[in-house]
């Protein structure tokens, strides 16, 4: 998990889709999960806003070298880490190796997860549950941990959580639970950070063409009418998300924090 981008055969669209105005310029982020998906389409926008860009990701280094190539393209420097954010070290490598590079650290963007299908609680097993937790909300306080001691004022943190935290989704019980920590860990954090003039926002995608889903995150029978369900009929694209978390990343947002934004097809949810 979340498996490779390069081996689906019909590809998720990632590209910005507008030109540049230079919201990022002269920042530094961190996106983990950015070698593909919504991290990619987010990692490249930022470049293409002027940022400069640390992607974190599992093990898919083919398509990390491809959004490398694409955060090249757009004019910025770009930053590989293949690890495991579950594990702590990992994280404060990550982190040192940014401030290392280049100095600072202005926007984080937690989006790195994974998922697991099953039809009863009793099918999810301990290491599934633990496996589960540990990418999807622990390594985000991990990550935020080590960023902390780097982030000042006007810094930006932006979560991904789900359109399932707020809808629930019977055969994703444990990766729903951790999207309700995760949106709990975003508005808590706002609180903790507020003050010293750091924002924490989330983004709550719906379903979205990424590789989570097809490779091992559905049940292959659910994929063909995979995103049909919301009211636009139709999953949505990376690049249809990304522009929320640029938004939350950017002085546009500079009045919310503690929120969340939902690009999810037209679903009605509260919160």
């Amino acid at each position: 998990m979340p498996g490779s981008e390069t081996d689906l055969d019909r590809k998720p669209k990632w590209q910005p889709r507008f030109p540049g105005s230079g919201r990022l310029k002269g920042k530094v982020a961190i996106v983990t999960g950015g070698d593909s998906g919504i991290g990619r389409a987010t990692a490249v926008l930022f470049a293409r806003e002027g940022a400069k860009v640390a992607i974190a990701y599992l093990e898919e280094s083919e398509d990390a070298q491809i959004t490398a190539k694409a955060i090249k393209k757009e004019g910025s420097e770009v930053l590989l880490h293949e690890s495991d954010l579950g594990c702590p070290d990992s994280c404060k490598l990550l982190v040192d190796r940014v401030i290392d590079k280049w100095g600072r650290l202005d926007v984080l963007v937690n989006n790195a997860g994974e998922q697991h299908p099953d039809e009863d609680i009793t099918d999810i097993t301990v290491e599934q549950l633990q496996r589960t937790f540990q990418t999807n909300i622990f390594s985000m306080f991990y990550l935020t941990q080590a960023a902390r001691p780097h982030l000042k004022k006007g810094a930006a943190i932006v979560n991904c959580t789900s359109v399932t935290m707020y809808k629930g989704a019977g055969l994703l019980l444990d990766y729903s639970a951790t999207k309700g920590a995760i949106t709990a860990f975003t508005r808590s954090l706002s609180e903790q950070l507020v003050g010293d003039g750091i924002r924490v926002n989330g983004v709550a995608p719906g379903p979205i063409w990424t590789p989570l889903n097809p490779m091992g995150g559905q049940p292959p029978e659910k994929m063909d009418d995979f995103g049909e369900d919301t009211p636009m009929g139709r999953p949505g694209e990376p690049n249809e998300v990304a522009p929320a978390f640029l938004f939350l990343a950017c002085e546009d947002s500079s009045y919310m924090s503690g929120q969340v934004l939902h690009p999810n097809g037209g679903i009605i949810v509260n919160g």
